[in-house]
């Protein structure tokens, strides 16, 4: 039994170098080989620096985000609006084009594109630009989980870049619209919309007609300006103007971006940074017409009405044009940029064209709900000036 012993203790010893080398040899390899998962370019998305971000109840997040490569700046016809006015900026309440000369952008929103895609067209676009002499068109996509973004990510992210490539050919201004509404509270979704917007705006940075909304509608009691909508806004412009250092850029405000004025006391810092005001002239008459005017006035903000109805809040009654003129005229007056809503065959009183009008364009005015007709009106008549 002790002859056997020592010669397995001899064996072992004479072996474990060797295998001792093997496992170092082999540890060293494992460390040296990198992960084929690991993308080749990513952004890290980081705090925002601004003094309040310091004061939000909801974590920053820092994903990891594969970026797409960087379309080349498009050529635009010299005769369309983006042609005739390049890269805007906003100076002190308003918009400014290229020659630093003040510019009205004025044109209509889809209804959500998962509903309505079919007039993501180019004969449609066409036909706005040149028959409704409208020079911006805003693409609403939903953000929810039934049928918006949530449910359906890369069949509408598919199609909004469709959208923003068709709006591009046509020489119009692009609004990209994270269209929160039934999701109320912005940080619901605030690491999708961080991956969007870093996507959105990698892949068309060299565009100078991509305007990007941040949240469409913040609502509920609890989705307040300070502790929800401002630091939600802080880390979706860095994510933003970590890649595009000028596009503008529209901060939704609460009540389904009616309080204009909470913002107004407490502004987001950077450049190039409106702020949304949604009415629906039937509902919303001289008070928040008001708070427009005092906000403008006092406190200088720049305000964007990126989505109004000729009809009451609901979107289904209510078609008053004497309370849009009135709405239409005020913001001609101080030069606020509007877009209205919507751009589809809905049988509702919002809709700008009847039920079962074609999506191609090229429509006659019987074609037109009463609300399609009165912006188109308006529209030539902005447009004659």
């Amino acid at each position: 039994m002790l002859k056997d012993f020592k010669k397995y203790l001899f064996v072992l010893l004479i072996l474990c170098p060797f295998m001792v080398s093997c496992s170092m040899s082999t540890n060293n390899e494992m460390a040296s080989t990198p992960s084929s998962s690991t993308p080749s370019t990513v952004l890290e998305t980081v705090e925002p620096t601004t003094k309040d971000a310091s004061n939000s109840p909801t974590p920053v997040s820092t994903p990891s985000i594969s970026l797409p490569e960087p379309k080349p700046a498009p050529t635009f016809d010299p005769s369309t609006p983006v042609g005739m006015h390049g890269r805007l900026n906003v100076k002190e309440t308003y918009i400014v084009d290229e020659n630093q000369e003040p510019f009205q952008l004025r044109g209509v929103s889809t209804h959500g594109i998962q509903w309505f895609p079919a007039f993501v067209n180019e004969g449609c676009f066409n036909t706005l630009r040149d028959d409704w002499k409208a020079n911006v068109i805003r693409l609403a996509m939903y953000t929810d989980n039934n049928s918006g973004y949530l449910g359906n990510t890369e069949g509408l992210e598919n199609l909004m870049r469709e959208g923003i490539d068709l709006a591009t050919k046509a020489g119009l201004y692009v609004i990209v619209d994270w269209h929160c509404l039934s999701d109320g509270n912005p940080n619901t979704h605030k690491d999708e919309a961080i991956r969007f917007f870093s996507e959105i705006s990698a892949e068309y940075q060299n565009y100078p007609n991509i305007i990007y909304e941040l949240c469409n509608e913040p609502n509920g009691a609890d989705v307040t300006w300070d502790n929800e909508v401002k630091p939600y806004c802080e880390t979706l412009i860095s994510t933003i103007r970590a890649i595009d250092k000028q596009g503008i850029i529209i901060a939704g405000t609460p009540t389904w971006s009616q309080d204009i004025h909470l913002a107004a006391q407490n502004p987001l810092e950077g450049e190039n940074i409106m702020y949304a005001l949604h009415f629906y002239a039937d509902t919303h008459r001289d008070s928040l017409r008001q708070r427009l005017v005092d906000c403008i006035n006092k406190y200088k903000l720049p305000v964007f009405v990126s989505e109004f109805g000729t009809c009451d809040a609901s979107g289904n009654t209510g078609f008053n044009e004497e309370q849009s003129d009135i709405w239409m005229d005020l913001l001609n007056e101080h030069n606020v940029s509007w877009v209205n809503w919507s751009l589809c065959d809905k049988k509702e009183t919002a809709s700008l064209l009847k039920p079962l009008t074609i999506s191609r364009g090229n429509w006659t005015d019987d074609d037109l709900s009463e609300s399609g007709l009165f912006i188109k009106n308006r529209l030539l008549e902005a447009a004659s000036h």
